[in-house]
Parts: C-alpha cells; sequence; structure tokens
C-alpha cells in the first residue's frame, strides 16, 4: 500500500489546552508568510478560485529562510501557463529591511525595499536600476492562507489590484491533528479547515469525539466540512478505560456507538491511549489490557475500521522487570491492534524507535512526528535517519506534533507542513 503521510500535531489529553497568543515579531519571521504555492482568485473581493486561475506564484525558502526565490507565470488562451515575473526576495539583518531583485518577462530589472508595519501589512517601493521609484507594492494578508496584493505609481495612483490563495501541493499525503489548533476550531472550525487544506495537508485527525460528534457538529457534517476543505477526515483518538476489562456489555456498548458515529464520518481507523500505566504494579495486570485492546481491534476490524495504540514516554517503564510497551507488542493480536508510534515522547521515554521497528517489524501502522518546539527546531531527534526506515516499520501514516509554539498555532502548523515536506519527504 502507498505510504500516506499523516501529519498530526497532538497534545495528550491531560494536557492544557489554553495557548498563549504568539506573535510574529521579526520582520523575517513575517516574511515566511509569503512562502509557498500561490493562485490568483476570482478578483480581489472573494477568495474563490477558478479552475484557471489567471496568476500562479511559487515562493521558495532559500538560506535558512532568509530569502524567497518568487516565480509568477501567467495563464494563456489555451491554459498554459508562462513566466512573467522572476525574484528574489529577502530579509536584509543589518537594516531590519525586507529587499527585493527581479525582473519581468521585457527583461526590466529592478529593487525594492520595504518593511512591515505589522503582522498582516508590507509595504515594498520598487526602483529601476537607475534609483527612479517605479511602483509600490502593498501586501495586506487576510490570514495565513491569504494576501491581497495593490500596486500604485509613484503618484499613489492605483494600477492594479489581486489577491492570492494559497495553494500548496497534496502529492505526498500530509495531515494534522486539530488539537495543534484546537483554538482556532472552537472559534472557526469552518475556516481553520479550509486554511490547513490550503497550507497542503490532506488528511486531519481530531481527539474532539464527544456526545456522538466532533466540535459540535454531527459526523456528517463535520465530514461534509473537512472534505469541503479538500482534505479527508482519516482518523479520530478515543478514550475509554473501563474499570472492570471483562465487563463486555459496557465494552460493546461504548465501542459500537463509537464506531458507528465514526463510520458515519468516513475515518479508517480509532486511535487510543493509556494514562494509567505508572499504576501498574502486575503482568496481570498488562495482560488485561492486551486482552482489552484485542477486543477492541476485533470489534473495529469487523465493523472495516482499524484500531490503533498510540504511546506516550509511560509505556518504556518495567513491571516486573518486562518493559511495558514490549508486552503490548508482544501480546497483541497484530491482525486486530496496531501500533501508532510517538517518537517524540519515545525519545522522552530513552529509547531508540529504530529499535522497535526492527524488533518488531510491520507493527507500526503509523508515526507521530514531534520535536520539542516546531518540528525539527530542537536538533535532538535525528528524524532525517528515523524516516529511513518508514518500510520496515510498515507504517502507512505518519503523523506529526507540536505541542510547545514559538509562533501563532496556524503559522507553526505551516511551518511543520514545510519540515515534512520539504526536508523530510524529499
Amino acid at each position: 500500500m502507498k505510504t500516506l503521510i499523516y501529519i498530526i500535531l497532538f497534545v495528550n489529553s491531560f494536557v492544557s489546552f489554553a495557548q498563549e497568543n504568539y506573535r510574529l515579531s521579526s520582520q523575517k519571521d513575517r516574511l515566511r508568510q509569503y512562502s509557498g504555492q500561490w493562485v490568483s482568485a476570482m478578483n480581489p473581493s472573494t477568495d474563490s478560485v477558478a479552475k484557471f486561475p489567471e496568476i500562479k506564484m511559487s515562493s521558495m525558502n532559500n538560506f535558512n529562510n532568509h530569502s524567497l526565490t518568487v516565480e509568477v507565470f501567467q495563464k494563456d488562451n489555451s491554459n498554459q501557463y508562462n513566466p512573467i515575473l522572476y525574484e528574489i526576495i529577502g530579509y536584509d539583518r543589518v537594516t531590519d529591511t525586507v529587499f527585493a531583485a527581479g525582473h519581468n518577462v521585457q527583461g526590466a530589472f529592478f529593487t525594492g525595499k520595504g518593511t512591515f508595519s505589522s503582522e498582516k501589512k508590507w509595504s515594498m517601493q520598487d526602483r529601476d536600476l537607475n534609483g527612479n521609484k517605479t511602483m509600490k507594492v502593498d501586501f495586506n494578508f487576510q490570514n495565513n492562507t491569504d494576501v491581497i496584493l495593490e500596486g500604485f505609481d509613484k503618484n499613489n495612483n492605483s494600477l492594479w489590484k489581486t489577491r492570492y490563495i494559497k495553494n500548496n501541493p497534496k502529492n505526498k499525503n500530509i495531515g494534522i491533528q486539530l488539537v495543534s489548533v484546537h483554538d482556532d476550531m472552537l472559534k472557526n472550525p469552518e475556516q481553520t479547515l479550509i486554511q490547513l487544506g490550503r497550507m497542503g495537508y490532506s488528511y486531519v485527525e481530531t481527539f474532539v469525539y464527544k456526545e456522538g460528534g466532533f466540535y459540535g457538529q454531527s459526523p456528517e457534517q463535520f465530514k461534509v466540512m473537512v472534505e469541503k476543505s479538500r482534505m479527508k477526515f482519516l482518523g479520530s483518538m478515543t478514550f475509554f478505560d473501563p474499570e472492570d476489562k471483562n465487563d463486555d456489555t459496557a465494552i460493546n456498548s461504548w465501542w459500537n456507538k463509537t464506531i458507528q458515529d465514526h463510520k458515519k464520518a468516513g475515518v479508517e481507523y480509532l486511535s487510543t491511549s493509556n494514562s494509567k500505566l505508572k499504576g501498574i504494579k502486575t503482568i496481570k495486570e498488562l495482560q488485561e489490557y492486551c486482552n482489552y485492546y484485542n477486543k477492541v481491534g476485533k470489534l473495529c476490524m469487523e465493523n472495516g475500521l482499524k484500531f490503533v495504540y498510540h504511546n506516550h514516554a509511560d509505556e518504556f517503564l518495567k513491571v516486573e522487570g518486562v518493559t511495558v510497551y514490549d508486552y503490548f507488542l508482544q501480546n497483541t493480536n497484530p491482525e486486530y491492534v496496531y501500533f501508532q508510534s510517538d517518537l517524540y515522547w519515545m525519545h522522552v521515554g530513552g529509547v531508540n524507535p529504530v529499535h522497535y521497528f526492527k524488533t518488531y517489524p510491520n507493527r507500526f501502522i503509523s508515526w507521530h512526528v514531534k520535536d520539542y518546539k516546531e518540528l525539527g527546531e530542537s536538533g535532538k531527534i535525528d528524524f532525517k535517519d528515523i524516516f529511513n526506515y518508514q518500510k520496515i516499520s510498515g507504517v502507512q501514516y505518519i503523523l506529526s506534533e507540536v505541542e510547545a509554539y514559538s509562533f501563532p498555532p496556524l503559522f507553526s502548523v505551516n511551518l511543520a507542513w514545510e519540515y515534512i515536506y520539504y526536508e523530510l519527504l524529499k
């Protein structure tokens, strides 16, 4: 099966979801909002995009995110796209300004200099190579995936106005755990999902299954909302841990309803984790959990779903000399129970995930890829090496977590997409 790469930014269930009001303070960080693949909207007053947009733009990061290589293409009468502009836009640390140098299809070269007056507003003054002012361009970011541009002549008369909508590629099948943008989802789930789809995400995974629905939506409603954003509702984290693991009546009652609700939503798998492992003292208790997971996994399989166990760090504690995670792997039925390796929590737990992939090949249907801050920033986890072991692990869904933010969450999850797409999945 073709590997489905799924980014998930997940904070475990006992962590507070309160997020600080992070801001983009530096010119360099603000400029990164302009990275990605963009297309023009039908007109500046709407974010609707035609099947064949008039303009396509590629804006790629260079040199540790200090500059962008920008190429602009225009549609001709046969719906082919031809280059019309090429430029480098960068951040200059010495002057703390944004600069540009480029040329158009007629061969006219120009330079530009400007600043962000706020997180959302950026102005650039262009000049020809004789130093004469040519055009001023104002950029007004509506959000992380929507920016309005307007050009003015030297007398400040408007020359043109256009709107770019981010349209990053989905060919590497990257997804996201919606806990990463939990507050945004609570405020406006539809618009948040639209932004995520434009960033290049292909799938979502939830953790908020409650009263038979998701974010106040029925399973059918939420499925439609996700698909409208050009994504798929792929998976859901669910939590039910009965005191009596032999109470089949309670187990079947809760899980059968949960499974049916998720089938209506069109998901492929249900996942769970265990926050009670520190209290386990005997192998008998571990075996009771294995028996329970096998029951749930069998129910899921019989209903066309997969059941996935997600680890944190406590799985690498020992009970009567046996590592909990190894016991779970050895005593659950591979036909019923899949495993979701959380690479960050494995690192915290002091183990190398590659060891587990080699020891238990084909048991790990998915990974969670999380760092101590934004993905790839800490330097503590060698993600590039770990990604060499996708095949032996049996991974189908690769999930990433961001638990601590340096930037606004929607900005950070865009950085996460870029890291996975450009650095790990070359």
